[in-house]
């Protein structure tokens, strides 16, 4: 069945990651998604496959964020190629970016320039720290805008401790959803009214509304929420553990004196939960290192996989197992939810993760591979009016490729 943008049109100049996963959230509910890349290497998120380390024959990182678009080859710095772009972004529902706006502005593809010449485009784009302020035009990864400047990493890091490894493309990945989702309500706004807009996000505010629990807490009291420590958990029903082999669980109880009884009986202290020590949330909060090391020492004495039966036994007894990424590929519940999807791939299919949204009605299903360079340029000119001399000419110049 066809996704719910089925008939909407979305031209793509994104580079890395944040860009092409909004486009590719859009493609995958079904837009028609035309990338527009530099000849050569193109959209620079191609070397991927050599940055992993190897002479590897696929690029799943790209992949994962470009299937079912068509990719078109032009030299920007060329003015016939600026023109061939103006033309698509014409006639297109959607323009999604995000190249920084002064490098936009010197090609003419500035927000205020496409909306003045279509009020009914939706123009989405992603910048590292917004669009005003000294840091407007500023570069910005997602490690430097979701991850560092934001604060998650600060509150991520144990005192003493260096700041953690963010994984790739995490901040790229949500911020990506967010403007897909933006796009959409302004797509809904235009059914109404007639007219497009600019739909903004970028990395520094996708890494603030992730740490919003923190950061409301110290906009209004004055004061931050301590980094959390293990060993000294107030309430040791939302910590983690390790077992007798060394896999890690979180006991996810967040509402102490519920989830308190069943973890006391899980471990066999049934009498800790009058325990004075235990009794109640202040009890426990008081004692916490002496309880927490209680149960590290029971949870040592048996593997997960025992664990798990005694935890599941008890039904207010809330836990997951802390898993690998071998782990969460065999995890059958992973795919029941729908986690991965399979791309048509030249005659067989390629799994891939999913994007996160489903619809019932209108479920879609990723169409295809992520392009080559320049693989659909000719059928691309020949939809905005070029003839087969024309597009053969403007490949001669190294106006498309």
């Amino acid at each position: 069945m066809p996704g719910p943008m089925e008939g909407v049109r979305v031209v793509e100049i994104g580079v890395w990651v944040a860009g092409p996963a909004a486009g590719c959230v859009l493609a995958d509910w079904g837009a028609d998604v035309v990338k527009i890349e530099p000849p050569g290497i193109g959209d620079p998120a191609r070397t991927f496959a050599r940055m992993l380390g190897g002479d590897l024959p696929f690029n799943p990182i790209f992949e994962n964020d470009n299937r079912s678009k068509r990719s078109i080859s032009l030299d920007l710095a060329q003015p016939e190629a600026r023109e061939v772009a103006c033309e698509l972004i014409a006639g297109a529902d959607v323009f999604v970016t995000n190249v920084r706006p002064a490098a936009l502005a010197r090609l003419g593809l500035d927000h205020a320039t496409l909306l003045a010449r279509h009020p009914r485009l939706v123009y989405g784009a992603i910048t590292g720290y917004g669009f005003e302020g000294p840091d407007a035009d500023k570069a910005a990864y997602d490690i430097a805008g979701y991850w560092a400047r934001s604060g998650l990493a600060g509150l991520l890091t144990a005192p003493g401790r260096h700041p953690p490894f963010q994984r790739g493309g995490m901040g790229d990945h949500t911020a990506g959803q967010s403007l897909a989702g933006g796009i959409a309500a302004a797509l809904f706004h235009r059914e109404r009214s007639g007219r497009g807009q600019l739909v903004m996000t970028s990395l520094l505010r996708q890494g603030l509304y992730t740490i919003s629990f923190d950061l409301s807490v110290a906009v209004r009291f004055g004061v931050s929420v301590a980094v959390a420590e293990r060993a000294t958990m107030g309430n040791p029903c939302i910590n983690n553990y390790c077992d007798r082999d060394g896999r890690w669980f979180w006991i996810v109880g967040l509402e102490g004196d519920r989830h308190w009884p069943p973890l006391a009986r899980a471990v066999g202290h049934p009498e800790w939960i009058s325990d004075p020590r235990f009794a109640t949330l202040a009890d426990r909060a008081g004692h916490a290192r002496e309880l927490i090391g209680e149960l590290d020492a029971i949870f040592a004495t048996r593997p997960l996989d025992e664990w798990a039966k005694v935890f599941d036994a008890e039904q207010d007894l809330w836990w997951a197992p802390v898993q690998s990424v071998e782990e969460v590929l065999a995890d059958p519940q992973v795919h029941a939810a729908g986690g991965f999807v399979d791309v048509p791939d030249d005659g067989s299919t390629t799994k891939l993760p999913a994007t996160p949204v489903d619809f019932g009605g209108t479920p879609g299903a990723p169409r295809a591979m992520a392009p080559s360079n320049g693989q659909h340029t000719d059928e691309i000119l020949a939809e905005v009016g070029r003839s087969a001399e024309q597009i053969a000419d403007l490949r001669a110049r190294g106006v498309a490729a």
